[in-house]
């Protein structure tokens, strides 16, 4: 798995698996960030977490390149971008064609990039938007959030008195659908399927 932040999916993914609902194995965590709460959820559920960092002045497709060589080295049956905040070039995803899962908390061709929680209570305060939702969906190339589908949730803007609420709804959507998803992608193979 990929991860640059808390770690929340990543450990809705790990406890799916520990508890038998993911037929999967994670077989790493990978972070861009060092202080990433996501290495320490790896390490304390015995998983090894790496940190690859950009080095200065490195451009983005040196830095895919290197860290496609070590994610390869675990040799994942899927790479998931569990809250990874970078996009992608050809020299990461061409390592792993049709293989990289990403999540991202809006619906098909909608709200693209970051702050799409934001976005979206932003734009139903302002009366324009009367839902969102949360996408989990193949990333087959540099294009932002709009790979093939794999599964959606639709979320009613309408009961929510505050953006707290809608982004911890948001989550909870999140973390299920992931699950939900990578189960549907893992169960044809043998159960030692390998994320990373």
């Amino acid at each position: 798995m990929l991860a640059s932040g808390s770690g929340s999916n990543l450990q809705a993914i790990l406890d799916a698996s520990t508890e038998g609902r993911l037929p999967a194995e994670v077989v790493a965590v990978v972070c861009d960030r060092g202080d990433a709460r996501a290495l320490r959820r790896a390490s304390d559920s015995g998983v090894p977490a790496v940190h690859i960092g950009p080095q200065t002045a490195e451009d983005r497709a040196d830095y895919d390149a290197r860290l496609a060589d070590v994610v390869a080295g675990f040799d994942p049956d899927w790479v998931v971008l569990a809250g990874w905040m970078r996009i992608l070039t050809m020299s990461f995803l061409g390592w792993f064609p049709n293989r990289v899962v990403n999540l991202h908390p809006a619906l098909p061709g909608e709200l693209p990039g970051v702050r799409a929680i934001e976005r979206a209570w932003d734009e139903f305060e302002a009366g324009t938007r009367t839902r969102s939702g949360v996408m989990v969906h193949l990333v087959p190339d540099e294009g932002v959030d709009d790979g093939p589908v794999l599964g959606t949730a639709e979320i009613d803007l309408a009961p929510f008195t505050d953006r707290d609420s809608f982004e911890t709804s948001v989550h909870e959507i999140e973390h299920r659908l992931l699950v939900e998803v990578l189960g549907e992608l893992c169960t044809p193979t043998p159960a030692n399927e390998r994320v990373t």
